[in-house]
């Protein structure tokens, strides 16, 4: 059904795509008098590393889209530093490659090389991540999740549990990469939500760099330092995974002993949810590959694509969880 409404919704996009003029006119900046066919295309695509289960999932998906669509991928993993993305980068544009797609691993830094992408004629589409830039006519699209809003999801279920409290809640944060998009999205959607309630308070937050081993580090560090911890947001299922490990191993049961909330929806992270040990996830979709086939061909057409593009997501209770393991492809 998800990859039905993923369908549907790049259909929908081809049709109503309007908007970036900055440019409208980059479809075949490698050069000709009218589009290129899609087999002589090449992209580059510098994906951020395989920090997570998201994270290859996402991976899997664009490369099977591209060559589902026959057009060339070179593809380049920056193993989460900024500095080999930067370079993967400068690489594609001296390659001469037609389009630039990229998960930025931080939001900022990023001007110079996306200047020379810009002077170079090669545009540059964005997937997953923003970037911090004033200058949005160095990309002509950001294709992702809204972050913000998934925080206040996260937030919204939290709120809902603990409604009827009169007593203080303390919450430990598993913040994402420092400086990337959808860790400080995620934590300000969250915190702008709990607010509203008193007695819900973070009461420590560090980051797990969106790793497992990364998240139960962090867990085991708190569990320690926090005598008191009710409940768990993690910024992404695998450090949630990692702080159950760390729960365990402490004699506690997660889930009931200690709450957790976390975000994505990956196929661990659902089977916890499913069992149990997860109390709720607010998904965020890898499967970006086909509105990016779909971005690409439109500028190929010589098309105009809207600057913000926001995939379709939803959020999972353990009883939906269990309902839609069986038909997760991710």
């Amino acid at each position: 059904m998800k990859k039905l409404l993923s369908i549907v919704a790049a259909g929908a996009l081809l049709l109503g795509l309007a908007g970036c003029a900055s440019s409208g006119d980059s479809g075949d900046s490698a050069g000709g008098d009218g589009p290129k066919a899609l087999g002589d295309l090449v992209v580059g695509f510098a994906q951020v590393g395989a920090e997570s289960g998201w994270r290859t999932a996402n991976t899997k998906d664009i490369q099977d889209s591209f060559k589902e669509a026959g057009i060339e991928l070179k593809f380049s993993d920056a193993q989460q530093k900024q500095e080999n993305q930067i370079k993967a980068i400068r690489s594609y544009i001296q390659q001469g490659v037609d389009y630039i797609a990229f998960s930025p691993v931080v939001e900022t830094g990023w001007d110079a090389v996306l200047n020379e992408a810009k002077a170079a004629g090669i545009p540059v589409i964005l997937t997953d991540r923003a970037v911090d830039s004033k200058d949005t006519s160095l990309y002509v699209s950001f294709l992702g999740s809204d972050f913000i809003e998934e925080g206040k999801k996260a937030g919204l279920w939290v709120l809902d549990q603990y409604k009827d409290t009169t007593e203080p809640v303390n919450i430990v944060q598993l913040e994402g990469t420092t400086g990337a998009a959808p860790a400080i999205d995620r934590a300000e959607g969250f915190a702008d939500v709990i607010r509203q309630n008193e007695n819900l308070k973070v009461v420590a937050s560090q980051t797990g760099d969106f790793t497992r081993a990364g998240g139960k580090q962090v867990m085991e560090a708190m569990l320690k330092s926090q005598p008191d911890i009710d409940l768990v947001y993690a910024h992404n299922d695998d450090m949630g995974l990692g702080a159950i490990e760390a729960i365990e191993a402490a004699g506690l049961v997660p889930g009931k002993d200690i709450k957790i909330v976390t975000v994505d929806a990956v196929h661990d992270g659902m089977q916890a949810l499913a069992d149990g040990k997860i109390n709720f996830i607010v998904e965020c979709s890898p499967l970006l590959g086909a509105q990016l086939i779909d971005i690409i061909t439109t500028l190929n057409d010589g098309g105009t694509v809207e600057p913000r593009i926001i995939t379709d997501e939803t959020t999972f209770t353990q009883e939906q969880a269990v309902e839609a393991l069986p038909d997760r492809k991710y």
